[in-house]
C-alpha cells in the first residue's frame, strides 16, 4: 500500500489518525510520540513497519493512512506512536555511516514532516515526544519501559545518534529536534 505523498497530504492523514491516536497514547498515560529511525538499509528500500519512510532523494513515501495504526517500528513504543525512517544507513557501524549515509533531503523533509506531525498532533517537540531510536532505546524519555539498548548503552539501536561523520555522539536527535522547531515556529505563523 505504500504511496508517495507531499506535505498536504501528510497533514490531512495526520488530521484523521489525530483523535485516535491520541485515545492510544492516552491508554498509556501519555503523550503522542514520534519516533525517529533509519532502516539500515538502501536508499530506495522501503519498509512497511514504520508508518512514513523518506527516500535519498527525500521523497515522502506513506506506508498506510492510518498513523494510528500499531505498526512494529520501536520496541515496546509503537502504540500511539509515529514512526518515521530514513531510508539508509547501509552497512553502517558506530564508527561509520556505511554505503548509503543520510542526506540532506532526508533531513530536511524529515524535519519539515516533524514539524507538521506536532502542528496538527499538538505536540511539543522534545525529547520526552520526538526521540531517535537510539535515544528511545535508552529510556531517555523516563518511561522505563524496557533494559537499556539505545546509543549510549549497548548500541543495539543507534539510529541518527549522529547524521554526519565525526559528529558528536548523541547529536542527531538535538539537531533534528532543533531544526524541526524552527520550522514548528513558521508552521504556528
Amino acid at each position: 500500500m505504500s504511496r508517495k505523498i507531499d506535505f498536504r497530504e501528510l497533514q490531512i492523514l495526520a488530521e484523521a489518525s489525530k483523535e485516535e491516536l491520541w485515545i492510544l497514547a492516552n491508554g498509556k498515560n501519555r503523550d503522542v510520540k514520534i519516533y525517529l529511525h533509519w532502516s539500515a538499509g538502501h536508499y530506495q528500500q522501503i519498509f512497511e513497519e514504520y508508518h512514513l519512510n523518506i527516500c535519498g532523494n527525500g521523497d515522502l513515501i506513506a506506508s498506510t493512512d492510518n498513523f494510528a495504526k500499531i505498526l512494529a517500528h520501536t520496541y515496546c513504543r509503537n502504540t500511539g506512536a509515529v514512526g518515521i525512517s530514513l531510508c539508509c544507513a547501509y552497512l553502517a557501524t558506530p564508527a561509520d555511516l556505511g554505503l548509503e549515509p543520510p542526506t540532506i533531503q532526508q533531513i530536511t523533509t524529515l524535519t519539515t514532516v516533524i514539524a507538521i506531525l506536532a502542528k496538527v498532533l499538538d505536540l511539543t517537540i522534545d525529547q520526552n515526544r520526538v526521540m531517535t531510536h537510539g535515544e528511545a532505546g535508552d529510556n531517555v524519555d523516563s518511561l522505563l519501559l524496557h533494559e537499556c539498548y539505545g546509543q549510549n548503552t549497548t548500541r543495539e539501536r543507534w539510529d541518527l545518534a549522529i547524521l554526519k561523520e565525526n559528529e558528536d555522539w548523541g547529536s542527531g536527535g538535538i539537531y533534528l529536534r532543533k531544526q524541526a522547531q524552527e520550522k514548528f515556529k513558521i508552521l504556528k505563523g
